[in-house]
Formats: structure tokens, sequence, C-alpha cells
């Protein structure tokens, strides 16, 4: 039986994934990254959002150098398997059949930032730092993050990280758009558990557009962006979804609530 380097488990709707080598700061090996992806598609098949963590006091601190010192020795064989590995495996969550939130805490360093990225909404406590050494190591990011890091914080703050070394705090990570909340110390998962059961809730083809159709109209120009946008909203009609608005047109839904004032009077 395979050491159980990711944890599983379904509540009601919610998987929880999590990373599962505190000692090694959850760095991410070979076997990880199958344990990540094996996760990620069960919970497609059973679950209508997913959260994943870290066990321990860290998210990931990244690819397990360790192992790579192994396959990158200049006598290695190069490996066709080893090859966009990481790619089909983030790719499962962030374009997979349900939304992610990734809960973080501690290290969330190259490769557990791409994984981090992966995800839909991101929760950081206080604790959390996020850092791209690469540049550093003599290597370059290869779990997606040229692609979903430099869109959710642009090309020069994914440079500054890079080159420099630079490590952004929570609050900093979260003006970077590298997080959408930042908690208490400890709370990341509980808020990031109570956000994927929120999410749960909703239609599954409009969480479906959101997390598959939106990040493609991104990549379109403005006039195919509208009409891809379109055939997504046809796409999503379903009796489910008029059942939802007479729901709400004839007042058995519940109105979205008034958020509190910022602070001040106005």
């Amino acid at each position: 039986m395979a050491e159980a380097l990711v944890t599983y488990e379904l509540d009601g709707d919610v998987a929880l994934i999590g990373l599962n080598r505190a000692e090694k700061r959850n760095a991410i090996n070979d076997a990880v990254n199958m344990q990540i992806r094996d996760a990620a598609f069960r919970a497609g098949e059973e679950a209508q959002c997913a959260v994943i963590f870290g066990h321990g006091e860290n998210f990931s601190a990244g690819l397990d150098l360790a192992e790579a010192s192994e396959w990158m020795k200049p006598d290695a064989k190069p490996s066709r398997r080893r090859r966009g590995r990481w790619h089909r495996t983030f790719d499962l969550i962030a374009r997979g059949p349900i939304p992610f939130v990734a809960a973080l805490r501690g290290a969330v360093i190259g490769g557990g930032l791409e994984l981090a990225a992966a995800a839909h909404i991101r929760v950081a406590d206080e604790t959390a730092y996020f850092a791209l050494p690469e540049g550093q190591r003599g290597i370059f990011v290869g779990g997606g993050g040229s692609v979903r890091i430099a869109r959710l914080m642009g090309y020069a703050r994914m440079a500054d990280l890079m080159l420099t070394g630079r490590v952004l705090n929570a609050a900093e990570g979260e003006r970077a758009n590298l997080c959408q909340y930042v908690v208490p110390p400890g709370e990341a998962f509980d808020r990031a558990k109570s956000l994927a059961a929120r999410i749960a809730t909703n239609a599954p083809l409009s969480n479906w557009a959101v997390t598959n159709g939106l990040p493609r109209i991104q990549d379109l120009s403005h006039d195919d962006g509208l009409f891809f946008e379109t055939l997504i909203g046809q796409a999503v009609r379903s009796p489910e979804g008029y059942e939802r608005v007479r729901a709400f047109v004839e007042k058995r839904a519940a109105p979205l609530a008034r958020p509190k004032t910022s602070g001040g009077k106005r």
C-alpha cells in the first residue's frame, strides 16, 4: 500500500486534500505529485468543492530538491514521462470539474506557490509567506507558474521575486493578488472550509463556468470573449437554474447581505 503522502476526506460535499509531509515542509516529490493528482480526480468525481491544505506548519516549500538533485545529475538519463507531470496534475485542479480553495500557512514557496495558484480561491493566515527562489537554485518554475502566477501578480512582480529572492508576507501577498483572504494564525483551514461549503451550494454548472470558462475568456480578444460568454451563458441554462431564479423572484431565496462599512462616518 502506498504511503499516505496526501490525505483525503469527504466532508459532506467538500473534499479535504492534505499534503502530508510535515517533516519535509510538505515538499512535493514525484510520489506526492501523483497522490495529489489522484485525490484531485477523486474529488471531482464525488465532491462539489475541495480544500487543499498542508498538514503541519507549512502549506508547501515546493519542489523536493533532494529528489530533484538525483534526476538533474549531468549523467542522469532524461525521463520523458516526467515532462509535464506537474502541469497535468495542477491543470486537474485549475480546470477540473469543481472549484478548489487553498488554505495557506507558513511556507508557500516555489512549487508550493504554483500549487496554490492552481486553486481558485486562496486563504492565507498571517504566518504565510510567499517566494519563488528558482533563480537562486538554478532552475525554473515547472508547475504552470509562468502562466498562473504571472497572471495573478503580473510579470514585473513575479520577475522581482524570481530575480531578487524577495519574500512576501501574507499582507504583501494579498496586495500582490496571491491570496484573496488573510486571517489570523491557525484560521486559514476553517475559513477555507467555510468558503468551500458555501461554494458547494452554488449551481454546479455555474461553478464550472467560473472555473473553466472565465479563465479561457481572458485569453481571447474582446469580441471573441463576448461571443464565448454568450455560449457559456447558454450552456449553463438548466432546470436547476430556472428553479433558483424563480426562488429569488418569489422571495424564497435569501437576498445578498449588505457588507459592513469599512469604518468611519460618510
